[in-house]
């Protein structure tokens, strides 16, 4: 028996497959048996439909989180009275202030430091809860969680992410982000006449 007739008797032996390809514009196709055939369109990406509306203590007072948690029935369920807007504003009735940010490895993070973690820590000296958000409360939002650990708490880079990761395991800074925060010194992450060690 030749290598391709026995070839051709082991594929006749497989099963049919499908596959169900989704294109960027969200138009779904599925192929099989080498016959392709067009489903019903839906979005080229994933939608999120269950908001991600728990905000996540960090330490005493710090609350990370999606831009979800803005809502004004979170904010008035966990007593949050200040709120940081990271790349992405919120229309909210407490104290607030919006920095921008791009979600880029490239991103200078030190003058969104600068401009967030005196914010965050004098909330927290008044005793006030803040919420530090961006849109996923993924990268940015911890970038700048682990950066006030680091600066006030004077953490190590491994020991705030480890933190920060512990109580929001969705966390994830962007490698641009991690390179320039593992690279600050423990309490001098920012160095401002605004800070108090």
């Amino acid at each position: 028996m030749s290598f391709l007739s026995e070839l051709m008797k082991q594929k006749n032996k497989l099963k049919e497959t499908e596959t169900v390809v989704t294109k960027v514009d969200g138009q779904r196709f599925v192929e099989r048996g080498g016959n392709v055939e067009q489903l019903d369109s839906t979005y080229g990406f994933v939608v999120d439909t269950k908001p991600d509306n728990v905000p996540v203590m960090i330490v005493d007072h710090l609350y990370i989180g999606s831009q979800d948690c803005t809502a004004k029935s979170v904010l008035e369920s966990y007593d949050i009275k200040c709120v940081l807007s990271v790349g992405i504003d919120a229309d909210v009735d407490v104290v607030h202030k919006y920095v921008m940010c791009l979600d880029l490895p490239e991103t200078d993070i030190k003058p969104v430091l600068c401009e967030s973690l005196p914010f965050i820590h004098k909330a927290i000296g008044s005793r006030d809860n803040v919420l530090v958000h961006c849109n996923a409360g993924v990268s940015r939002t911890s970038m700048v969680a682990i950066a006030y650990l680091m600066h006030y708490n004077s953490m190590q880079y491994v020991d705030a992410y480890n933190l920060v990761k512990e109580k929001r395991p969705a966390i994830q800074p962007n490698a641009g982000f991690k390179q320039q925060l593992m690279k600050m010194e423990p309490g001098k992450v920012i160095l401002s006449t605004h800070t108090n060690h």
